[in-house]
């Protein structure tokens, strides 16, 4: 258990990093023109490191189609959806909203997976999910400089991470392949993202100053998901998910670093706690 811990943290750091590098690349290139650079990119990662890192060993039919229904939604859809929410939103709310994932994720683990419900998925999560809250709030009455309806956004990406992680792992109990459910995933998430691009027609051409960061977003996003998905492997999504959530962290402290739009202050500090507090629970009850 401690093991994927570890591997859920080291996707919540990726994941984060690639909200402040998606934030960047928006300044030059639509949502939808940086999904069709970051996620084909991370497909040709995936196919490139597929002779040294797939075992195909375990092949499974069943699991490689479930694998492959994930990707029809995540990450394409959700690359759209994050990538909006972040252009509209900023980075920090838009990956704080996003913390709702692991209630629905939890919801989806007991009903469809029979994983036990405990007192520290209950506190852990709680805590993180109110964590994340408290950094998201701003505080303030004219400190929103968004449309309210944006705040679906990230709610519906987090349903549907959820629903991704849910899945993965039904997939991950017939063929224990965390490269294979990533290469297959993406293959055909590049696939709706190149087509739904096409089906937008012409447009005027990005920024090339956009694609670098968007190539790093998508790598950043596509080591992450590999990492979530080890970590699914061996650990129950009640304890993955919750931790994979706490990405929002490592986007303050990014954003504190390099977009300088953010500052430490008692409602940061309280949420970081709430948040620890909640991953100590998870891995302690």
């Amino acid at each position: 258990m401690l093991a994927s811990a570890y591997w859920a943290l080291g996707a919540a750091a990726g994941l984060g990093a690639a909200m402040v590098t998606t934030r960047l690349g928006l300044r030059y290139a639509t949502p939808a023109a940086g999904a069709a650079i970051g996620v084909p990119s991370t497909t040709l990662m995936f196919w490139c490191l597929a002779p040294l890192l797939l075992d195909s060993s375990g092949f499974n039919l069943a699991a490689a189609g479930m694998f492959a229904l994930v990707g029809l939604f995540f990450p394409a859809l959700v690359t759209l959806l994050t990538y909006t929410g972040n252009q509209r939103m900023g980075p920090t709310v838009t990956s704080s909203v996003s913390c709702t994932t692991p209630m629905f994720a939890l919801s989806g683990a007991i009903v469809f997976l029979g994983e036990a419900l405990t007192a520290g998925n209950v506190l852990g999560t709680t805590a993180i999910v109110l964590g994340m809250l408290v950094l998201s709030w701003s505080g303030g009455a004219h400190a929103r400089s968004w449309p309210l309806w944006a705040i679906a956004l990230p709610f519906a990406a987090a349903a549907i991470r959820a629903l991704a992680q849910v899945l993965t792992k039904a997939g991950l109990a017939l063929w224990a392949s965390p490269y294979a459910a990533g290469l297959i995933g993406y293959t055909v998430s590049a696939a709706v993202i190149l087509i739904f691009a096409r089906a937008l027609g012409p447009r005027e051409a990005s920024d090339r100053r956009a694609t670098p960061w968007f190539v790093m977003t998508g790598l950043l996003n596509g080591a992450s998901v590999f990492l979530m998905y080890v970590a699914l492997a061996g650990g129950q999504v009640s304890m993955v998910s919750p931790i994979v959530a706490t990405y929002p962290l490592f986007t303050l402290a990014l954003s504190m670093l390099f977009l300088r739009d953010e500052q430490i202050t008692l409602r940061v500090a309280l949420g970081a706690m709430l948040t620890v507090a909640g991953v100590a629970m998870l891995l302690a009850l």
